[in-house]
C-alpha cells in the first residue's frame, strides 16, 4: 500500500524589492547591509543588483566589468541560467550582480511581450534555495524595476525624514499601485518605511516621521500595504562607518561590526524576520512604539500626524492611500512662534 505523502510544499521565500525613486537615500546601503544582518543569522539570503551604476555590487567586492555574466545575460540572453550569473560573497549570501551595460536592456527589451516577467522567470526553479530574497532597484520607473516589482512580494521604502522625501513617498505609493492596478503584479503590497541617515534630534525628523506613523495608520487595512506595514524601527543612525564601507567592498559588519550603523541594520533585521513569522505582533513592527528605542521616539505629538482609526478600511482604494500625507510646507519657526491670539485674518 502506498504511502500518503505528508511533506510540506517547500516554503517560499520573502522577495522584498527596496525601492525609493530619489537616489542617494540609503537604498543600497539598507539592501546590502540587511542582506547581510540576515546572512548572519542563518537565513539563506540572494541580493539582486537592478541598478545598471551597479553600486550593490561594488559594495560587496564585485566588479561587474570583470565578473563575468551579470543580471544583464540573465534578462537578455534565455540559455543564460542562474547558477551562471550567481555569486557566492559571504557564508549564506549569494549575489546577482550588474554593470552599467545593463542601461541598454531597457531599449532591447522594449518589445518584447515577456519582457517585464525575465526575471522571475529564471528564478522560478530555484525559489526553494533561498529564504530571503532583496532587490536593489534603479531610481526610475522602467523595465528593470518593473521586472523587479513583477517579482517582489513586498517593498520597502527607504527614505531620509525629509520634507521632499515626504513628497516622493506619496508618488511612490501611487507607482506601486499602478503596478497592481495595471496587472503586472496584482499582489504586490507595500511593507513599510527604513528611515535611513536618521537625526531625530531635529524638528523637523520628529514631525516627519508623525506624519509617517499617521498615514499607517490611518490606512490600516487598505489592500495596498501589508498588514503589518508602517515605519520600521529602529531608524539607521547617520553613521560614517556606512559611508567608508562600501569604498573597501565590504558589509557594514565586515568593515565595523559594533558600530551604530551595524547594530542599528543588525535589529532592523531580526525585525524583519520577526515580522515574518509573527507578522500580528505590535511589539515588532505593530501598532504600538513598543519596538521603538525610547531614543527613536518622537518626543511629543506631531501636529500634522493624522489619528489612528478603530475600524481598517477595506473599502480604500489603492490609489487613495498617496494623497492622505501632508506635504504641505511648514510654517517657518519664527511665524510658528507668534502669539496664538493675533489675529490671522
Amino acid at each position: 500500500m502506498s504511502q500518503t505523502n505528508n511533506a510540506a510544499p517547500p516554503r517560499h521565500p520573502r522577495v522584498i524589492a527596496l525601492l525609493n525613486q530619489k537616489g542617494g537615500v540609503g537604498k543600497t546601503t539598507s539592501t546590502v547591509n540587511i542582506g547581510a544582518a540576515l546572512a548572519e543569522m542563518g537565513k539563506r539570503v540572494c541580493l539582486i543588483d537592478m541598478d545598471p551604476q551597479g553600486h550593490l555590487s561594488l559594495h560587496l567586492g564585485l566588479d561587474g566589468e570583470s565578473v563575468g555574466d551579470t543580471v544583464y545575460e540573465l534578462l537578455l540572453e534565455p540559455e543564460v541560467p542562474l547558477e551562471q550569473v550567481m555569486v557566492k560573497v559571504r557564508p549564506n549570501l549569494d549575489c546577482i550582480p550588474s554593470r552599467v551595460d545593463l542601461a541598454a536592456a531597457e531599449i532591447e527589451l522594449a518589445n518584447d511581450p515577456d519582457r517585464l516577467k525575465r526575471l522571475e522567470a529564471k528564478f522560478a526553479p530555484h525559489m526553494g534555495d533561498y529564504d530571503y530574497i532583496l532587490l536593489d532597484c534603479p531610481p526610475s520607473l522602467g523595465t528593470l524595476t518593473l521586472n523587479a516589482l513583477s517579482m517582489a512580494q513586498e517593498v520597502y521604502v527607504p527614505m531620509q525624514a525629509h520634507f521632499l522625501a515626504m513628497q516622493g513617498f506619496s508618488k511612490l505609493l501611487e507607482t506601486v499601485g499602478e503596478v497592481c492596478r495595471n496587472g503586472v503584479n496584482v499582489d504586490l503590497k507595500v511593507s513599510g518605511v527604513i528611515l535611513c541617515m536618521h537625526e531625530k534630534h531635529s524638528t523637523l525628523v520628529r514631525e516627519v516621521v508623525g506624519e509617517l506613523d499617521g498615514f499607517f495608520e490611518e490606512n490600516r487595512g487598505n489592500p495596498m500595504l501589508s498588514a503589518h506595514a508602517k515605519v520600521l524601527r529602529p531608524a539607521i543612525r547617520k553613521n560614517i562607518k556606512l559611508a567608508e564601507a562600501p569604498s573597501f567592498g565590504q558589509t557594514i559588519f565586515d568593515y565595523a561590526p559594533w558600530c551604530p550603523g551595524a547594530l542599528d541594520y543588525r535589529t532592523l533585521a531580526e525585525r524583519i524576520v520577526s515580522q515574518s513569522e509573527d507578522g500580528s505582533r505590535d511589539d515588532v513592527v505593530g501598532g504600538s512604539e513598543s519596538a521603538t528605542t525610547p531614543s527613536e521616539m518622537p518626543e511629543t505629538p506631531v501636529s500634522g500626524a493624522t489619528a489612528p482609526v478603530s475600524e481598517p478600511k477595506d473599502h480604500m482604494d489603492p490609489s487613495i492611500a498617496a494623497g492622505t500625507i501632508s506635504v504641505e510646507p511648514r510654517i517657518q519657526a519664527d511665524e510658528a512662534e507668534a502669539p496664538k491670539s493675533k489675529n490671522s485674518g
